[in-house]
């Protein structure tokens, strides 16, 4: 587990997946791209001493498995998606922090993009 002052984190930006998200009824009839942003607490001081994956966290990995269940599943709401994506990393992954932004691309006219940000701790997965 990563020192909670530690300030070293690993990012993944704007993975694109394909999934059924909205509330509108066309929109739960087709597949919308949406874009995930991952920023992980992660201490690399051992992974940089040592060159090895296995000491640190492997991105992924993590990106795999949020890829896999955001295409297989179904959101009214970004927010939800959002919740759902920051419990399975902070649970399959054990690091303390994630920040998860999800972002839903040409949702509002007039706007490149919509979505949200959200940062959820060990201590939050755990209540």
């Amino acid at each position: 587990m990563t020192d909670k002052n530690q300030q070293d984190f690993i990012f993944l930006e704007r993975m694109q997946v394909e999934t059924i998200v909205g509330i509108w009824d066309w929109e739960r009839k087709i597949r919308q791209t949406v874009a995930i942003d991952l920023k992980m607490a992660a201490d690399i001081r051992r992974a940089a001493a040592t060159d090895q994956i296995d000491d640190t966290l492997d991105y992924k990995s993590v990106a795999k498995r949020v890829q896999a269940f955001v295409a297989d599943s179904s959101f009214q709401l970004v927010e939800t998606m959002a919740e759902r994506i920051a419990g399975i990393v902070l649970d399959e992954f054990d690091i303390p922090w994630v920040e998860v932004r999800v972002a839903k691309p040409g949702a509002i006219r007039g706007a490149d993009n919509v979505g949200v940000c959200i940062r959820r701790e060990q201590s939050d997965a755990a209540s």
